[in-house]
């Protein structure tokens, strides 16, 4: 059920893009002022990526280094006025907590982003470049990154988040970079993808950053079980003395911004920043 409902995600986007490129009334930008935007070559995806950064509103007045989130989908955590189909209120819940925080937002590459989100090929669906995607925001973005802006640079304070494909290759991340992120907020992970993130979860030698699992309990049949097997799998790759995981499973929950929106904050709470 998760695939068909992963199709129609797709067939919605398209559409509410066109829907939104013809309606004569637009819609205006919900981003707040601790939000702006740059574009930034990446090399390892032949392209050029919108990045969106949230500064904390004493940023411009302080001397204080900050933390760093990197979140996926950037269209869809800052501004409805991008957003296809709602947005994640990222700034306004870090503005009312005055959260001491950077978050970096990677755009999408709209057709490309399922070839971007996803760390092995699925026999039906293709995708299959996250290597490339993450070595970007490894080599590239986050050294422009820590080099332009007053950033906490050790992994402890490096986080990387994201929902559906991006919560898999979030997850993915922490495996392939542990020395880079040392945290991950992974909601709705589309793990139904490919079972080849299970078997590098087994063969993965102890697995240390914290991680923070979301889900719904009506996003589709195999969600949950999809998430419960892979924390019993990553538990039997960790030292039980140290709280590194956490799992919440929303009654009612479903797989879109709402769910993702609401456990935002509870994420970034618990994983530390």
């Amino acid at each position: 059920m998760i695939r068909q409902l992963f199709l129609l995600l797709l067939f919605f986007f398209t559409i509410a893009k066109i829907t939104a490129q013809d309606s004569k009334q637009p819609i205006l930008s919900t981003a707040s002022k601790q939000v702006s935007t740059f574009t930034i070559d990446a090399p390892q995806l032949q392209t050029t990526k919108k990045i969106w950064m949230y500064l904390p509103e004493n940023y411009a007045t302080s001397k204080n280094k900050f933390s760093v989130i990197y979140m996926h989908d950037a269209q869809n955590l800052f501004d409805a006025k991008t957003s296809y189909s709602g947005e994640w209120n990222v700034d306004e819940k870090l503005d009312s907590l005055k959260a001491q925080v950077i978050v970096v937002g990677i755009e999408h590459g709209n057709e490309k982003r399922m070839d971007e989100l996803t760390p092995f090929k699925n026999e039906k669906y293709g995708g299959g470049k996250a290597d490339n995607y993450l070595e970007f925001i490894v080599k590239t973005l986050k050294p422009h990154i820590d080099n332009n802006y007053r950033t906490k640079t050790k992994k402890k304070n490096t986080i990387i988040m994201g929902s559906s494909l991006g919560g898999l290759t979030s997850y993915y991340a922490i495996l392939k970079y542990p020395t880079v992120f040392g945290k991950a907020g992974v909601f709705s992970p589309s793990f139904w993808f490919t079972k080849d993130i299970y078997t590098l979860t087994e063969n993965s030698k102890k697995i240390k950053p914290k991680i923070y699992f979301l889900c719904g309990d009506t996003e589709s049949d195999d969600m949950v079980s999809d998430v419960n097997k892979m924390e019993y799998l990553l538990n039997s790759n960790r030292c039980y003395c140290l709280n590194l995981n956490e799992k919440k499973i929303i009654k009612g929950g479903q797989h879109n911004e709402k769910l993702w929106r609401d456990g935002f904050v509870k994420a970034i709470s618990w994983l530390g920043y």
